[in-house]
């Protein structure tokens, strides 16, 4: 089975700071990966490169075996942590919106979810709230038919109570052969859906491994996990 992401010696700087220090990562499809480690250690960096907003300073990072660009763009489905849609729009807007500029995304898939989180067609988005205004970026990311799913701190500001659903929603929204690659703080609330783990540190990949393989060798929780070896780390 060939990579859907590959990265290898994957290097990022800003000036005097670094924000990948020579990244080697392969994630095959088919796969929930949480992408995980503290403030500045650049999982959004590497998200951004993946979705080709930003140019390597050195190595190199694929996408199917291509380097970002429009012809990835097309097969790649990207959720940043900011709002970055008009406010202006009615989710009946950027549904049109959404249909028009990618040939793989589902109107009805995108309705159906809308539906269950209590989101109308006639709301606009400077109307919702800041939970809301994400949940309406997840839902328009997840109805497309993507090889890959971007997802930059998909649940930082959703309500606990909808958590659950969120989750299921990137699960049951997914084909089989479809990755999604997840960044986020919130471990514990991720963790049972998570196949893979990729811890970053300082700008490198310390550990990328199955969930359960490593919870059965450490006998303890992702999260757990992830607590002892960024301890000292600092945010």
């Amino acid at each position: 089975m060939s990579a859907i992401l590959t990265c290898r010696g994957l290097k990022k700087g800003y000036g005097a700071a670094r924000g990948l220090d020579g990244v080697d990562l392969e994630l095959e499809s088919g796969h929930i990966v949480g992408l995980l480690g503290p403030n500045g250690s650049g999982k959004t960096t590497l998200i951004k490169l993946a979705n080709g907003l930003l140019t390597p300073s050195g190595g190199e990072i694929l996408i199917a075996g291509q380097k970002p660009g429009p012809e990835t763009r097309a097969i790649v489905s990207y959720l940043p942590d900011a709002d970055y849609l008009p406010d202006w729009m009615s989710l009946r807007d950027l549904t049109k919106l959404f249909r028009d500029f990618f040939a793989d995304f589902d109107p009805e898939r995108s309705g159906r979810m809308f539906e269950a989180l209590g989101l109308h067609e006639d709301d606009r988005l400077r109307a919702l709230s800041k939970g809301n205004r994400e949940k309406t970026q997840l839902v328009l990311t997840m109805s497309r038919k993507a090889a890959l799913y971007l997802l930059d701190e998909p649940i930082g500001g959703v309500d606990p109570a909808a958590r659950d659903y969120i989750l299921r929603t990137i699960i049951g929204n997914c084909g089989e052969q479809s990755t999604v690659l997840l960044s986020t703080h919130l471990i514990a609330d991720v963790e049972s859906v998570l196949d893979e783990v990729v811890f970053l540190k300082d700008g490198k990949a310390v550990l990328h491994e199955n969930a359960d393989s490593l919870r059965e060798r450490e006998g303890k929780s992702v999260d757990s996990v992830f607590r002892e070896v960024f301890a000292c780390g600092g945010n």
